[in-house]
């Protein structure tokens, strides 16, 4: 219990982190406010392929499958899948958004935001368990809170940074 409270403080840690990306952006928020509906997409994902990747990983460290020698080729392969999922979802949700909101700009934005936080999520989903794992952490238990922090940090500044730049 005391190291679920360590961790959990670590989430609350990486959603402030999170909100202040956030609150970065709320001058194109206010313009944009179709952006707010769209952001939890960036999120989730982001989100959900690092916590694949980690199930991979963590699944490899406990079989005793991953090895030094193939550390790498994992890591490899997970972000090769980050960014192959990242082409094939920036596609369906970029025209999804580009229909929802009439915008092909729109779509262009975060498919491009979909595809660098999902390979953004590849690589710290399968790099973070393997280097925890060295240093003597349980990467099981310590790894999620660390990659909230890394794709929703990333995922919202990448999303509302180029929404800024391209949109405005």
């Amino acid at each position: 219990t005391r190291s679920r409270f360590s961790w959990l403080l670590i989430h609350l840690i990486a959603a402030i982190a999170a909100a202040y990306v956030i609150s970065l952006f709320t001058e194109t928020i206010e313009e944009l406010v179709f952006l707010a509906v769209l952001m939890p997409i960036v999120a989730t994902m982001g989100g959900t392929a690092s916590v694949q990747a980690l199930t991979v990983v963590v699944r490899a460290i406990a079989m005793k499958e991953l090895t030094a020698e193939n550390a790498f080729r994992t890591i490899r392969k997970e972000v090769a899948v980050g960014l192959f999922n990242g082409i094939i979802f920036a596609i369906l949700i970029g025209t999804v958004a580009w229909g929802w909101f009439g915008s092909p700009a729109l779509g262009g934005v975060i498919a491009l935001a979909i595809i660098i936080n999902l390979l953004a999520a590849g690589l710290s989903g399968s790099a973070l368990p393997v280097i925890l794992n060295h240093l003597g952490f349980d990467p099981a238990i310590a790894s999620s809170a660390f990659l909230t922090s890394i794709t929703d940090v990333l995922g919202f500044y990448v999303f509302l940074g180029l929404a800024a730049l391209l949109l405005l």
